[in-house]
C-alpha cells in the first residue's frame, strides 16, 4: 500500500513495528518523532496498519498529518497527482522528512510516464491556498 505521502507502508517503521508488535521499536520511533520531527508521541500511540486502511492508525496519521488531511479532502491517492505539487505545506514536510520528497518524486515521475496524472489535474485543487 502506498500512503498519502508516497511512502510504501511495507517499508514504514511504524507499520513494521505494528506488524511485529515490537514495543522496543515503538519506543525508538517515539524518540525519533520527538527529536527529529518535534512531534510528541508515546510509544503506545505508535500503531498503524496504513493511513489509508480501515484499521488502526498512529496518533500522528489519525489527527495531525497535514498530508493525509489534504489528500482526503481532495480525493487524491497521494500528493504526486496534485497540480499544486510541491505546495508550501509539502515543502515544509519534505524539509524535515526528505524520504517523503523522494517517494513522491518517484511516483510523479512514474505517473508522467504513464500519463495517469491527467485524470486528476483538471480542476482537482482549489486555486487558493489551503486553509489548513
Amino acid at each position: 500500500m502506498i500512503s498519502y505521502c508516497g511512502i510504501d507502508c511495507s517499508k514504514c517503521e511504524t507499520y513494521l513495528a505494528t506488524q511485529a508488535d515490537s514495543d522496543m521499536d515503538r519506543k525508538k520511533i517515539a524518540l525519533t518523532c520527538r527529536f527529529q520531527f518535534n512531534v510528541d508521541l508515546d510509544p503506545e500511540q505508535i500503531n498503524c496498519t496504513g493511513c489509508k486502511s480501515d484499521g488502526v492508525k498512529c496518533a500522528f496519521a489519525e489527527t495531525l498529518c497535514e498530508i493525509r488531511k489534504c489528500n482526503i479532502r481532495k480525493s487524491h491517492p497521494h500528493c504526486a497527482v496534485c497540480r499544486e505539487y510541491i505546495c508550501e505545506k509539502l515543502e515544509r514536510i519534505i524539509a524535515s522528512a526528505p524520504a517523503i520528497g523522494e517517494a513522491l518524486a518517484a511516483l510523479r515521475s512514474g505517473l508522467k510516464n504513464q500519463d495517469t496524472m491527467a485524470s486528476y489535474l483538471p480542476g482537482d485543487c482549489d486555486s487558493k491556498a489551503d486553509p489548513e
